[in-house]
């Protein structure tokens, strides 16, 4: 086979891989924790062991939604960190994307960080297995952001992952209190979660020929 051959191969096998990521995410906004992998065949169009195939198992198309949609995030999350503003209007903006973006597909961010709910038949999924590695790639990303654009004096680096993981792992808790709960608006919550890590972002100053927070 030539390289125009595998090339061409290679193409039509990421276009179907993009195709039945694209099922699986209506079955998922449907279904929320409770898509299975046959519902999503159905959708599909493809027997269940083809989806197999594709994916290997519900933890292989699991962590595929999983990067598709925290790349999307990630990407609405420096946005708004890189947006030109002031740091506090920075700060609560990144907060309310990240809040925004659950409420906006609350069945998404049930399926990707509450797997197991509503799958009986899909028991021996881990739960932890999948969704931790999630908040752990935030995190990272965070702290390397915090590092690259803050002064934070001797032990910087470790300093930005304690900030960066900590800041993810509030987010992570408080929204999902609140998408559960709903005990106040968004835009409340964002002034809380912000006034509580305001104290030592608002005293940092910028890193030296760094882009700035």
């Amino acid at each position: 086979m030539d390289t125009t051959q595998r090339t061409e191969q290679q193409r039509s096998a990421d276009r179907r891989r993009r195709e039945l990521l694209e099922a699986a995410d209506r079955v998922v906004l449907r279904d929320g924790p409770g898509a299975s992998m046959n519902a999503i065949a159905a959708e599909a169009g493809i027997t269940k062991p083809i989806l197999y195939r594709h994916f290997g198992d519900k933890g292989g198309l699991y962590a595929a939604l999983a990067q598709r949609h925290t790349d999307a995030l990630l990407d609405s999350l420096r946005a708004a960190l890189d947006a030109p503003a002031e740091r506090r209007e920075r700060v609560e903006a990144t907060l309310d994307t990240y809040l925004a973006a659950i409420e906006a597909r609350p069945q998404v961010y049930r399926f990707l960080m509450h797997p197991a709910e509503g799958s009986p038949s899909e028991q021996g999924f881990d739960v932890g297995k999948h969704s931790a590695p999630l908040l752990r790639r935030m995190g990272e990303e965070l702290a390397q952001v915090i590092e690259d654009r803050l002064d934070l004096g001797p032990g910087s680096h470790q300093l930005a992952r304690v900030w960066g993981h900590g800041i993810v792992g509030m987010m992570h808790a408080a929204g999902d209190w609140w998408l559960g709960e709903r005990p106040c608006g968004r835009a409340e919550l964002v002034r809380s979660l912000a006034d509580l890590l305001w104290g030592r972002l608002a005293a940092a100053g910028d890193k030296a020929g760094g882009p700035g927070f």
